[in-house]
């Protein structure tokens, strides 16, 4: 019997992917909430999320064998309030929130690898002078306590940086706050975190390093382990994402120590039969490693990725552990010893969408360049902002995942692909990188 999964925003492109685990014809899979009610939605209702996805799973007629998402907020809350619903086994909200509210994590983080934590300052923007509650020294970055994708986070050099972020937080953060604060109030929350709910924000000090990575992983009965490392690469503007490439190039002892961080930190997290990922920066000068964030799940835009290199997309490992499955996942399996995701950005403002490459097109460059997967993110006739989880810097229109035997075979396909992929953008006036 195939077992029924019901997956938190089911996209087509992840459809695609599921079909790239082993043994796919084990599972049924099921749309829970649609991909346009979660994935850069405009406003979230978190009791009618939950109602919806509720009703839907009491009025199936068969078993309900496993709840999972691969997307962030607020899918990742989502989780362990409807597996109770069916009675499934689920790690506690309060695990997941111990990963996802910042000031709760880092405390966390502190607690076990102080000299892998920056400094930091909570702060309300809605203060009458927020700034006043930062008593860190510029530059700084500044975030909420909840978002995902570098959403309202900003660079912050000066006072005048500040006083210009402040108001687009203000109009902008309650779109996360909002349904946080609604499963965040009904958490078992220690009461020097009670306060900071997902209308404050944290400064945080500069992380001084070249080198960011990330760690994918899953807890399984309550240990903790890490399967590969992806390093997140900032070639073209220093606060977007250029690419991920897999598998990581650092050195082995600095990888070491990274895992050894995790899975102490993970342990104190309590977060149980989940994926997770735990981004750690490195600064080759000093030898320091700084934790930067933890996710309780995989990272979908690893996917393809670990296909390419290891034979299976790490859907699996969601899948497993999700199952009660302890995984036992596959090593260099793939058709390529190295991949890259490379994340097409747009630095120049907002634009109208001219035209965008036809599905033919892309089939067409696909039959000359092996080994090659694109997704558009923006749609022919819109705005680069209606995509509305860019970040505050750049707008990211396309994604283009890579299989090659070298970097320079990775870099040389990326190129051509861009070549033979036809995007055309019309500038729009008096609009600056966030719209």
């Amino acid at each position: 019997m195939k077992k029924n999964i019901f997956v938190i925003a089911l996209d087509e492109f992840t459809n695609q992917l599921f079909g790239t685990i082993r043994q796919p014809g084990r599972y049924r899979y099921h749309t829970l909430i649609p991909p346009g009610k979660i994935i850069s939605a405009a406003n979230y209702s978190m009791p009618c999320l939950l109602e919806e996805a509720r009703r839907k799973l009491q009025g199936f007629n068969g078993n309900v064998d496993a709840i999972v998402s691969y997307w962030d907020f607020p899918a990742t809350l989502m989780l362990p309030a409807l597996r109770q619903t069916v009675g499934l086994s689920t790690t506690s909200i309060e695990s997941v929130l111990r990963c996802e509210h910042k000031l709760w994590s880092r405390t966390i983080q502190r607690e076990v690898v102080p000299e892998m934590i920056p400094r930091l300052a909570t702060f309300d923007p809605f203060a009458k002078d927020p700034l006043a509650q930062v008593d860190l020294d510029f530059p700084f970055w500044i975030k909420p306590v909840k978002a995902h994708s570098s959403i309202l986070g900003f660079h912050i050099e000066n006072p005048a940086d500040f006083h210009t972020a402040i108001p687009r937080i203000r109009k902008h953060i309650r779109r996360f706050a909002d349904p946080f604060n609604y499963l965040f109030q009904r958490a078992e929350v220690p009461a020097e975190i009670t306060g900071v709910d997902g209308n404050y924000c944290l400064a945080e000090e500069i992380i001084a390093a070249e080198h960011q990575c990330t760690l994918e992983g899953y807890v399984f009965n309550g240990e903790p382990r890490v399967y590969g490392v992806v390093d997140s690469l900032r070639e073209e503007h220093p606060s977007s994402f250029s690419r991920y490439h897999y598998p990581s190039r650092l050195p082995a002892d600095v990888l070491q120590r990274m895992v050894g961080a995790t899975l102490s930190v993970m342990r104190r997290t309590g977060l149980n039969n989940e994926p997770f990922n735990i981004e750690f920066f490195h600064d080759p000068q000093t030898g320091r490693i700084s934790l930067l964030e933890i996710n309780p799940r995989i990272s979908k835009s690893h996917c393809p990725l670990f296909h390419l290199v290891e034979g299976a997309s790490h859907l699996e490992v969601m899948l497993e552990v999700a199952l009660g499955i302890s995984p036992e996942y596959p090593r260099g399996e793939g058709t390529y010893p190295m991949a890259t995701k490379f994340m097409a950005r747009h630095y120049d403002g907002d634009a109208l969408v001219r035209r965008v490459p036809r599905p033919e097109e892309i089939e067409a460059m696909q039959r000359v360049i092996d080994g090659v997967t694109v997704v558009i993110w923006v749609k022919e006739g819109g705005r680069l902002s209606d995509f509305a989880d860019s970040d505050s810097y750049s707008f990211e229109y396309a994604n283009i995942f890579i299989g090659g035997e070298s970097e320079e075979d990775l870099q040389a396909k990326y190129h051509r692909c861009l070549a033979m992929l036809p995007f055309d953008f019309e500038p729009l006036p008096d609009s600056g990188p966030c719209g």
